[in-house]
């Protein structure tokens, strides 16, 4: 290991008491999710560390962090990281156009494709998952143009302010709190007129909605298949089953700081061969110098040829970050990290059940593989249980749909938390969610 990062890097074994009625096993059994599929090999991860021993709620796994007092980030992203990917966030300062950057960056947008399942344009690009609104806005619409938003929470009414920005006419499909768009609103809504896109947040952060955007792509090709389908992936990309091509996608915007697992500072997006021959036809220029294609398509595809060009200076060890991040999920497989999702979910959804609590989405069928969004339970607040759960180690997130915000809690299961269930994040997370609700005098807890 780097002897710069040695020493910042902290071993913490967390233990529980095992003979405790809160504690729960939440290892898979399959030899699909065993440690050896899912973890790639790593000589750092075996590195020598200082050890250290938390709270008796915590799992006897080993934990890597740079604070003693490090908090497990439970939350919906930013999620927890590698310590592998920790390393290359901690590089010395590196040049944009240095030898051991350039094919960093591009062998990242080579292996987004393999993320995406497609063929199209990755883009890499220093920013927040917001800056993929502004390019999908600024860059596939024109001004006067119609677009239908699937809108099933915080984010498709941010998605549209976005777009009513660069002076989209936006109509918002809307769907009450905690439901996921119904294909047939989406088929009558597309006969009412001519969209130029259609957006659709995979999982809405604020709701904990999975929307199926396999299904909603099957009903735009067959109602209107000149509309591009555009998905706000931020909280998707790397926890939740998406094919771009075979499903007709056209842009998939995410950023860099949740399932894919690397650190926040940029702005991730696939973009089909379709959505960029419409970019290059459109007829106005784009209301936009920093998230213009024009400007960003030559850097990305030189760097995909290794070779270095420059408009605006890259978020450099973001990049190295990232790359080690998208190399571990290739290599653990994609379909493998799919499935580890859907059975930490699984398990965190009946855990939850069983303590009597209730899901913000109405239907498990709807609810998101690699977060929860859950209701307080009567009597308990937010100023009650997250300070709580932080007492035990867990930071979690409060509400955030302004028309339920007090009324729920969130917390992420996503990346290394369930990829690597040896090192008990998740058991921790729940088996302290117990402890703080029975704390709370919450009786389903005690």
């Amino acid at each position: 290991m780097n002897t710069l990062i040695r020493p910042l890097l902290v071993q913490q074994t967390r233990r529980f008491a095992t003979s405790s009625s809160s504690t729960i096993s939440l290892r898979p059994s399959s030899s699909l999710l065993s440690s050896s599929s899912l973890r790639p090999s790593s000589s750092s991860f075996s590195s020598t560390f200082t050890r250290r021993t938390l709270s008796p709620l915590l799992a006897s796994h080993s934990y890597s962090t740079m604070s003693p007092a490090h908090k497990l980030c439970m939350i919906p992203g930013p999620i927890e990281f590698h310590e592998d990917v920790l390393q290359a966030m901690a590089t010395p300062a590196t040049s944009h156009v240095a030898p051991n950057f350039i094919p960093a960056l591009g062998e990242s947008i080579e292996l987004l494709r393999k993320v995406l399942f497609t063929s199209g344009q990755p883009f890499i690009i220093a920013g927040s998952g917001t800056l993929g609104w502004d390019m999908t806005a600024c860059n596939l619409v024109e001004a006067g143009e119609d677009v239908l938003v699937c809108n099933s929470g915080y984010f498709g009414d941010r998605f549209g302010e976005c777009l009513e920005t660069y002076g989209a006419k936006v109509t918002h499909l809307r769907v009450p709190i905690g439901e996921s768009p119904k294909l047939a609103a989406v088929a009558a809504a597309l006969k009412t007129k001519k969209f130029k896109a259609i957006t659709i947040t995979h999982v809405d952060t604020s709701t904990g909605v999975l929307s199926d955007i396999k299904g909603i792509a099957e009903v735009v090709r067959a109602e209107s298949p000149e509309t591009l389908v555009v998905v706000d992936g931020v909280c998707s990309v790397g926890s939740e089953e998406i094919r771009m091509d075979a499903w007709g996608i056209d842009v998939v915007v995410t950023a860099s700081q949740k399932a894919l697992g690397a650190p926040p500072g940029l702005c991730v997006m696939g973009v089909s061969e379709r959505a960029i021959g419409v970019f290059k036809a459109r007829k106005t220029p784009v209301a936009n110098y920093y998230a213009n294609w024009n400007r960003w398509l030559p850097i990305m595809n030189a760097y995909e040829s290794r070779k270095p060009s420059y408009f605006a200076t890259p978020a450099v060890q973001n990049v190295f970050a990232l790359h080690v991040s998208l190399k571990q999920i290739v290599e653990q497989g994609v379909e493998q990290r799919f499935v580890a999702h859907k059975v930490a979910s699984a398990k965190a959804k009946k855990f939850i059940h069983d303590l009597g609590l209730t899901l913000v989405p109405t239907k498990v069928e709807h609810a998101a593989n690699g977060m929860s969004a859950v209701y307080y339970p009567e009597g308990v607040a937010a100023t009650d249980l997250l300070p709580k759960l932080a007492a035990h180690g867990i930071v979690a997130a409060g509400g955030l749909h302004v028309e339920i915000a007090p009324k729920y809690f969130r917390i992420g299961h996503m990346g290394i938390s369930v990829t690597e269930p040896e090192r008990g994040h998740l058991e921790a997370t729940l088996n302290a969610l117990k402890a703080s609700l029975a704390e709370c005098g919450y009786k389903g807890a005690l």
